[in-house]
């Protein structure tokens, strides 16, 4: 029971912010005011990563991800942070016009659920594998094995 209690506790502790100031970086991340957040649970294709169409067409599937991001984007946005990540980034779920933004991302396509921090939105990834929604409608690269190749470069 106190572990709960503490739990609680946790999370009631942590700041939430609404009609701040917002800037969109990329599909997982964005800048509330001065705070950089980094979206939790979920992975986007990184800015300059590219992916292929149900064409085979190559198209920078990272731009369209901060684009699908931006587009979610209302007058409202409120975050609850759950941790810092080891860039020192709030790791946070955020909320724009009552919607789950995290989940958005990734129920449209534009990420992936991360599978490694939370189960939360694999349901989501799922439908959108389902009905080839994002960058499900081609081939791509996993974000996070991308960003290991490009390290290697």
């Amino acid at each position: 029971m106190n572990k709960l209690i503490l739990i609680i506790a946790f999370f009631l502790l942590l700041p939430v912010t609404t009609n701040a100031k917002v800037k969109v970086v990329d599909g997982d991340s964005l800048f509330l005011d001065n705070r950089e957040i980094r979206l939790s649970g979920i992975d986007a294709p990184e800015y300059k990563q590219y992916c292929f169409d149900a064409n085979n067409q190559k198209y920078f599937c990272g731009i369209e991800s901060k684009k699908a991001l931006e587009k979610l984007i209302k007058d409202d946005v409120s975050c609850q942070t759950i941790t810092k990540d080891k860039y020192k980034r709030l790791v946070a779920v955020c909320y724009s016009g009552g919607e789950n933004i995290n989940k958005k991302m990734v129920e449209n396509g534009w990420a992936i659920a991360y599978k490694r921090y939370t189960d939360e939105y694999n349901q989501a990834e799922k439908d959108a594998k389902k009905h080839k929604r994002g960058i499900w409608q081609g081939r791509f690269m996993k974000p996070e094995l991308f960003r290991i190749l490009k390290k290697k470069h």
